[in-house]
């Protein structure tokens, strides 16, 4: 039994292809095979770990279940009996040659379940399509209505208060979402239920305490931000080539009638080749301490 009743398990996942711990980072793969990987929960956030004896699983497949989806039974959430949830909100759009387009659901979730190990929250999975609609013109990117993603929003509130689950806490990958400050706005206007996390101000600050080189404004999109935390929590996901993909576009005041494609023909705007996975690290960490605020609010 772990923390809170998390049970370790095993979880059968086909294909996997894996390195052993001699394998360098960017060294060969083998080739796919099946595996029986032992599920480790991390903490009582029901977040988990994969491995196979002394070998790390290095596959799109295991960081699916790492990462994206959280495995907590019934009886987890009956025992950690949680009066908040956190929901990862994250998009599926491009993010230049070397990000895959996942890359702001993963954000999401390395977020959500950094703060589902340190605080006592319901973590639930991500949505993965939000409002990209700046991102138009680019291969992949595929958006969903501002109208469908609140009125998801508002259904899964409805539902956790229907258990018993009284607080939500979105987690906000995608900076396109602009209408998600108007769903926590009505939503709060009785009583403090809802929060949208990380404000800008989180963002900053941990941009700061990580000695980021950048500010959110020259580093919006595929920049040293986005890198960082990839190679910090799932450097399978990047592809060589970010060192060499700067692009700077600071004067962009019409980006909501034009998109990015007047501003980028890569889809970047910002300084990839700074990221790296200790700032990644220190981005996190400094998030999970400002959600203690966000945490005191809604139950404090």
């Amino acid at each position: 039994m772990g923390a809170a009743g998390a049970v370790e398990g095993v979880v059968e996942v086909l294909p996997v292809v894996e390195h052993g711990d001699d394998r360098a980072a960017g060294g060969d793969l083998t080739a796919p095979q099946l595996r029986l990987l032992r599920v480790r929960p991390s903490r009582a956030s029901g977040v988990i770990a994969a491995t196979r004896g002394r070998g790390r699983v290095r596959s799109w497949q295991a960081v699916r279940v790492a990462f994206l989806l959280p495995i907590a039974t019934s009886g987890d959430e009956r025992v950690r009996a949680a009066r908040t949830a956190v929901l990862p909100v994250g998009s599926f759009e491009q993010h230049g040659e070397f990000m895959p387009l996942i890359t702001d659901t993963v954000v999401a979730c390395l977020v959500a379940g950094r703060v589902a190990e340190d605080y006592p929250v319901f973590l639930l999975p991500p949505l993965t399509i939000s409002c990209s609609h700046e991102h138009a013109g680019f291969a992949g990117t595929v958006s969903i209505s501002a109208r469908t993603l609140l009125a998801v929003i508002e259904d899964v509130d409805e539902s956790l208060r229907a258990s018993g689950v009284d607080n939500l806490v979105i987690v906000n990958g995608h900076g396109g979402n602009y209408s998600l400050r108007n769903a926590v706005q009505e939503a709060t206007t009785v009583r403090r239920r809802m929060a949208l996390f990380p404000a800008a101000e989180d963002w900053n600050t941990a941009r700061v305490e990580a000695g980021c080189e950048t500010t959110s404004h020259e580093d919006m999109h595929g920049g040293e931000l986005e890198v960082s935390l990839l190679l910090h929590g799932a450097p399978q996901l990047l592809r060589e080539g970010y060192q060499a993909a700067d692009h700077l576009a600071d004067d962009r005041p019409d980006l909501l009638t034009v998109g990015m494609r007047a501003y980028t023909s890569s889809g970047i705007i910002g300084r990839p080749s700074l990221g790296s996975a200790d700032k990644g690290a220190a981005v996190l960490n400094s998030l999970s301490r400002s959600f203690a605020r966000v945490h005191e609010l809604l139950e404090g």
